[in-house]
C-alpha cells in the first residue's frame, strides 16, 4: 500500500475554541507519528471561526517541536498573500529548527473571501503570470547563496525543503509539471478535475533537481468508526459545515446530528455528493474496501487523508483504525508479491 499522511485544518468545533484546537492538533499529531502516518500537514485559511491554523507556519512549529519523526508541513501556504522571501525565511526558521522533517505545499488560492483577502494586503490586481513568478523566486531562495547575491534568505539558502505543488484544476497540475515538483491534488473538497489534472501532470512532468518522476497525493476524506452507522453520524459535522460555507454561513465546526441529510434541499444534497464524491465513511470493513478501490481506480503515490470530526477522541480513533485497516493491506500486497 501506499503511503498515508495527515492533512489537519485544526478544526474549532462549536463551544470550543482556538486554543483546544491548537492543543488537539499537537496531540493528533503525536497519535500520527505513532501510528506511522507519513506527514502531518497544516492549511492556511483565513476569517474562518472553524478552522485555527491561520498562522500556518507557527502551528507548524508547535507540531513539530512536540514531535521527533514525522515530516510536518503546508498543505498550504496560499503564496498570494505572502512575499516569496518572508515565505523562504519562516520555512527556512523551521527547516533550521527541525532539518529534514519540513514540507512546504504552495497554493494559488487566497483561502479566504475577497475583503479577508485585501485585508491580508494581497495584490488583487496581479497579473496571471505573478504566480508561477513566485514560486520561481521563492524556489531560489533556497539554493546555496551565489557571489554577489544581495537578496537572500537566511535561514533558507542552501537548505532542504521540498516544495510541492497544491492545486484543484489543471492550472496547478501544468505549473508542477513544468517545474518538476510533486503536485497534491485537493479532491477531498474539489474532485470535479482530479483525473484530467493527474493526467496532464504526468504527462507533461519534466524531471527536476528536487524530483526526477511525477508524483501525485490526493486528497481524501476518510472517517471510520466501529460501525458504518457511528461513522456516517459523525460525517454528518463535515457535511453541516460544508452547506454552511457553500451558503456564507460560515462557522465552527458543528456537532453531528442524526437525519441531517432527511431534511436537506435535493440541492444541497446533489452539492454534497459532487464536492465530497471522495470520502470513505463507514466501519473498519467498509474503510478497507474503500481504501484499496480508491487506490486501485487513482493509481495516486500517497494519500492524504483529513477527517473533520467534532469530537476529538472519535477523530483520533478514526485515524487509529485508518492506520490498522492501511497496515493489514501493506502486509497483504507484501505477501502478494513474494
Amino acid at each position: 500500500m501506499i503511503p498515508l499522511s495527515v492533512l489537519d485544518l485544526s478544526p474549532v468545533p462549536q463551544g470550543s475554541d482556538a486554543a483546544q484546537s491548537l492543543k488537539n492538533t499537537l496531540d493528533l499529531a503525536r497519535h500520527a507519528e505513532k501510528l506511522g502516518f507519513s506527514r502531518y500537514w497544516l492549511a492556511e485559511h483565513h476569517n474562518m471561526p472553524g478552522i485555527a491554523s491561520a498562522a500556518t507556519a507557527v502551528v507548524i512549529g508547535h507540531v513539530a517541536g512536540g514531535t521527533s519523526t514525522i515530516r510536518v508541513g503546508a498543505g498550504g501556504i496560499m503564496l498570494p498573500n505572502h512575499s516569496p522571501l518572508m515565505v523562504a525565511e519562516a520555512f527556512g526558521t523551521l527547516a533550521s529548527l527541525y532539518p529534514g522533517r519540513i514540507d512546504l505545499g504552495l497554493g494559488r488560492a487566497p483561502g479566504t473571501d475577497q475583503l479577508t483577502a485585501h485585508a491580508l494586503r494581497r495584490n488583487m490586481n496581479a497579473d496571471i503570470n505573478s504566480f508561477p513568478n513566485d514560486v520561481v523566486e521563492l524556489m531560489s531562495y533556497f539554493r546555496p547563496l551565489e557571489p554577489g547575491q544581495r537578496v537572500r534568505a537566511i535561514p533558507g539558502a542552501g537548505l532542504d525543503v521540498p516544495i510541492w505543488m497544491l492545486g484543484s484544476s489543471l492550472f496547478g497540475a501544468q505549473l508542477a509539471a513544468a517545474l518538476g515538483l510533486p503536485y497534491a491534488f485537493a479532491s477531498h473538497f474539489a474532485p470535479a478535475e482530479m483525473e484530467g489534472a493527474m493526467q496532464v501532470y504526468r504527462a507533461r512532468f519534466e524531471a527536476s533537481e528536487q524530483s526526477d518522476k511525477p508524483y501525485v497525493m490526493l486528497g481524501l476524506n476518510v472517517i471510520a468508526a466501529e460501525t458504518d452507522e457511528e461513522a456516517q453520524f459523525l460525517f454528518t459535522s463535515l457535511q453541516q459545515a460544508f452547506v454552511n460555507l457553500r451558503t456564507g454561513r460560515a462557522g465552527q465546526l458543528p456537532p453531528p446530528v442524526k437525519g441531517f441529510l432527511d431534511e436537506l434541499d435535493p440541492m444541497a444534497k446533489m452539492m454534497l455528493d459532487q464536492a465530497l464524491s471522495c470520502a470513505i465513511v463507514g466501519s473498519r470493513e467498509t474503510v478497507r474496501r474503500g481504501l484499496k478501490a480508491f487506490v486501485e481506480r487513482t493509481g495516486a503515490d500517497e494519500l492524504m487523508v483529513t477527517a473533520q470530526v467534532y469530537d476529538h477522541a472519535a477523530r483520533v480513533r478514526s485515524y487509529e483504525i485508518l492506520a490498522d485497516v492501511h497496515r493489514q493491506l501493506s502486509e497483504e500486497a507484501a505477501a502478494a508479491a513474494e
